[in-house]
């Protein structure tokens, strides 16, 4: 795929901390971090793309306060259909539909009614549509990963700075209830000096990808046909990358990454798939399993994992590390001094007194993936309905993707550290608030 790895010094600066500003794509508007949204008593919401992920989320909106989703786009009229009847069903309008085919989220975005456009389709789409809402003046948020080439997050870092409009990745790991946990003991010291952590997606989807209805075709198992590195780090990277501060005291500044032979995927066809299915069209390159090592400005070291063509269970590693001891997720785990001198792991559920206050006022929230997903839509709308600094920012949307592009790279070169782009043009070291909120007055 054309672009994939950048070649000009514009599309990747210098990777260490002593670059120049010289090196840096020309900044074209102000800054966005520290950009507060526009306050609303109601916020109104666009959806774009309702098939497994979008067609569950609709639900989480329409469950906040506050929220109305007045549009709804998918050339699949039936889904829209039915997400549109979730609507009515809450109580609220018959919101518009947009199903003309593949760019009527064109006409979407231009609608004058909207603050938000939240954007679940395949991959391919996910860059254009966060583009098309802010030329169109719309905050956006996208699924991960929220675009596949380097020039391609640079544009939508300019973007966002150009037409002031926030761009985020809405990475829903980050507001997992360990993730959280995790967050507030870090910066409370109880880790002491930070000094590694990890993240993964290794999660085996042999069988989804094989699948001709769950994702609506090949389009998620035709990128193992054309990348061949982590294609999903943004679960990962996003949780530890906020342990850490990176992008507000600390930056990611090189990854190296190794792959596996690509032979899960050929290995399951040949098990599952009939003579003459279109999947025995497809050669595959991605590497069953990809390990990626990233060093950060003070000198941290995060590894990230993809796995998603083996027989394994479900993990996303989340473990993080420092001076006085460490956490471990799946199963969870923890060993920090001084409460801990046994030599053994103890009890992570001895410290829900350090649960974030979402994870206190929201115990049993609803929706998939444990809880985080609501979390996350109740804290973005929370934002957005007073007026706060999103939890997020593009650049964070920019760096928890770059290892999509990167990885390829490295590992075409033979794990050859590629230099990973400074998205703030030079802002990363300021301390600011992230994810460790403060529960905000109402």
């Amino acid at each position: 795929m054309a672009g994939l790895v950048p070649g000009s010094a514009a599309a990747a600066p210098a990777g260490n901390t002593g670059e120049s500003a010289a090196s840096w794509p020309v900044r074209q508007g102000a800054t966005m971090i520290g950009v507060a949204f526009e306050r609303r008593s109601t916020v109104r919401v666009g959806i774009v793309g309702l098939g497994n992920r979008g067609g569950s989320m609709i639900d989480l909106f329409l469950a906040i306060p506050d929220v109305r989703v007045v549009a709804l786009c998918d050339p699949v009229k039936e889904k829209t259909a039915q997400a549109a009847k979730k609507v009515t069903d809450a109580g609220q309008p018959a919101p518009a539909l947009y199903t003309k085919g593949d760019h009527d989220f064109e006409n979407l975005c231009k609608r004058g009614d909207l603050d938000f456009v939240y954007v679940a389709t395949p991959w391919d789409w996910h860059f254009e549509m966060a583009r098309s809402a802010m030329l169109n003046g719309k905050h956006v948020g996208v699924e991960c990963p929220i675009a596949l080439q380097l020039d391609q997050l640079w544009e939508l870092v300019d973007l966002s700075e150009r037409t002031r409009r926030h761009c985020m990745q809405l990475e829903n790991c980050c507001y997992g209830r360990n993730e959280m946990r995790v967050l507030r003991m870090a910066h409370a010291g109880l880790f002491g000096d930070l000094l590694h952590g990890a993240g993964a997606y290794n999660h085996d989807l042999r069988g989804l990808m094989f699948d001709p209805d769950y994702y609506e075709g090949p389009w998620r198992r035709l990128w193992h046909t054309r990348l061949r590195g982590d294609l999903y780090p943004n679960h990962g990277f996003g949780p530890v990358a906020n342990y850490m501060d990176v992008n507000r005291g600390d930056r990611v500044v090189r990854i190296s990454s190794f792959g596996t032979p690509a032979l899960g995927l050929a290995a399951y066809r040949k098990e599952h798939m009939e003579p003459g299915d279109p999947s025995w069209k497809e050669s595959y390159i991605e590497s069953d399993r990809t390990i990626s090592l990233v060093q950060t400005a003070k000198g941290r070291v995060i590894r990230l994992e993809h796995d998603v063509s083996t027989p394994h269970p479900y993990s996303r590693i989340n473990s993080l590390g420092g001076t006085k001891g460490v956490f471990e997720d799946y199963p969870e785990r923890i060993y920090i001094e001084p409460d801990h001198t046994d030599d053994a792991w103890a009890d992570f559920a001895r410290y829900t007194d350090w649960d974030h206050w979402l994870w206190k006022e929201h115990a049993n929230p609803p929706g998939g993936h444990g809880g985080m997903d609501y979390m996350m839509v109740f804290r973005l709308m929370q934002c957005i309905r007073l007026g706060l600094v999103p939890d997020f920012d593009v650049y964070d949307a920019a760096t928890w993707t770059s290892p999509v592009p990167l990885s390829h790279a490295s590992i075409k070169a033979k794990g050859t550290p590629q230099e990973i782009p400074d998205f703030t043009r030079g802002l990363w070291s300021k301390s600011r608030p992230g994810m460790d909120s403060e529960k905000p007055a109402e």
